[in-house]
């Protein structure tokens, strides 16, 4: 452990418009090759750019989201470099004032809140795609995605392990689906980040030499490459190399990244101010618009379940993991008054981060294709806070409501599911097994508390999980008393 990994992420997010940030053409996907790359994205001669409003409304979003400073004046660039998927030989990026600078964002790794400073965040287009595998010895150019807008955003290196960069990003991820600038799927690659590595000997303070690992678009990805990185370089350090500022790429079959290219700096990529582009100017009304259009960021409302609600950290952070869970979880809890409200809210967050979560994982869905809607989750949780139902009997009856059945009275009523609430039947069936347990019974006599647990299990097994637990519980310490 005398190395310290230093970890900052560009992230790629693709913003939402219905067109591309300088053009009119679609951003739709799945369409043939070149089908929406209008003549600006082609770049012919005498062609002009001309802003996305969404897109810097958008962008402005992020940034009020995060507490970051908006530039109300912002400058657009060209970023030239020669690639054969950006066919005016530059991109149109922000370099000097971006439209976001600053920021912050708030996660947790194993519990513990971590805050990472934001740098800056910046519009700038998107390129093409190169298509090398359905070409013998040739690669093919698709301009469909060249003149997607996208937002960079840009980290401090501020995270020190695999785990804190992976939260870090799926907290971004959550954060820009939750406030509707960017739609997320990362398959797509709606959603990409670079994630820039290096090392050094714990105590150091000057930062090592970074190599940036190139377009991980899984969160699975991103640890693996920055696990890998980290390890190579250790390595090379100790085997007296040095590291050599470069950009990789990530192989997922192998494990490994692999040289790209050496990294260039901004002065190579010759920067300068877009003369087809006036500067961006935002004006206070915008400003004062966009903070009254967001909703209930995250962070607030996880407070807020707190303090209302009382229930505690772990539970908030999954319940406000993404907007759709957090509004499947209001969407029942509506269903409960006032005075059922709070115990209602702790057995909501169970079963959403227990059996459901759990469930939907199998099956590969999230909260909006949930077959167990909000209303019938709520009725299964009435059940058991008036005993209707024991926890082992409403995981009997929450299988059938998975399965399709949609009503839990009628569960209940059809499969005999309904909790004991007769004492003197719960009382023979405690009798019973004091009578078949003699050594239980002398081992909680002799003062072990964990025999009882043995003999409610008994009584619990008997009666088909029937029973209420707490009735027995009480039973039998009255009848061993």
């Amino acid at each position: 452990m005398e190395w310290e990994i230093v970890i900052g992420i560009e992230t790629h997010v693709q913003l939402s418009t219905e067109s591309k940030i300088f053009s009119g053409a679609s951003t739709d996907v799945g369409a043939p090759p070149n089908a929406h790359a209008c003549e600006v994205d082609l770049a012919l001669p005498g062609v002009l750019p001309v802003l996305n409003k969404d897109a810097v409304g958008k962008a402005i979003r992020f940034g009020v989201a995060t507490q970051a400073t908006i530039n109300q004046r912002s400058i657009f660039a060209r970023k030239n470099y020669f690639y054969p998927d950006l066919p005016k030989g530059y991109q149109i990026s922000q370099m000097e004032i971006p439209i976001v600078e600053g920021g912050k964002l708030k996660f947790h790794v194993n519990k513990t809140e971590r805050t990472v400073n934001l740098t800056r965040a910046h519009l700038e287009e998107d390129a093409g795609k190169s298509l090398h595998e359905d070409f013998i010895g040739m690669s093919g150019i698709d301009l469909n995605r060249a003149g997607t807008p996208l937002l960079e955003i840009v980290s401090e290196p501020e995270m020190r392990s695999s785990n804190e960069a992976v939260e870090y990003a799926k907290t971004l991820h959550a954060l820009v689906r939750w406030i509707g600038i960017c739609e997320g799927n990362m398959q797509e690659g709606n959603f990409r980040c670079d994630a820039n590595v290096s090392v050094r000997r714990k105590g150091d303070e000057k930062l090592g030499t970074r190599r940036e690992i190139k377009n991980l678009n899984s969160f699975k990805f991103l640890q693996q490459a920055i696990e890998y990185e980290a390890s190579w370089q250790m390595e090379q350090i100790e085997d007296g190399l040095a590291i050599v500022q470069a950009t990789v790429l990530f192989d997922p079959d192998s494990g490994e990244t692999r040289l790209m290219r050496t990294k260039e700096d901004a002065h190579d990529y010759r920067y300068f101010p877009d003369p087809d582009l006036l500067p961006l100017v935002i004006d206070d009304e915008w400003l004062i618009r966009t903070r009254a259009s967001l909703p209930e960021l995250p962070e607030s409302k996880a407070k807020r379940y707190q303090s209302e609600l009382e229930l505690n950290g772990p539970d908030v952070a999954s319940l406000v993991s993404s907007l759709e869970a957090a509004t499947y979880f209001e969407a029942t809890l509506d269903q409960f008054d006032q005075k059922t409200i709070k115990p209602a809210a702790k057995l909501i967050a169970n079963w959403m981060n227990g059996e459901l979560t759990a469930s939907l994982n199998r099956a590969q869905k999230d909260f909006t294709q949930c077959p167990i809607n909000a209303e019938t989750l709520s009725n299964l949780i009435k059940r058991i806070l008036d005993n209707t139902l024991s926890t082992k009997l409403a995981r009997l009856v929450f299988e059938e409501l998975w399965s399709g059945n949609s009503s839990v009275d009628d569960i209940i009523t059809e499969k005999g599911f309904k909790q004991m609430s007769d004492t003197g039947e719960i009382e023979a069936y405690v009798s019973q097994v004091i009578k078949e347990n003699s050594q239980q019974v002398a081992d909680f006599k002799a003062g072990k508390e964990k025999a009882l647990n043995s003999l409610v299990g008994q009584v619990m097994k008997l009666t088909k999980g029937k029973a209420n637990p707490t009735q027995v519980n009480d039973i039998l310490k009255t009848k061993l008393s």
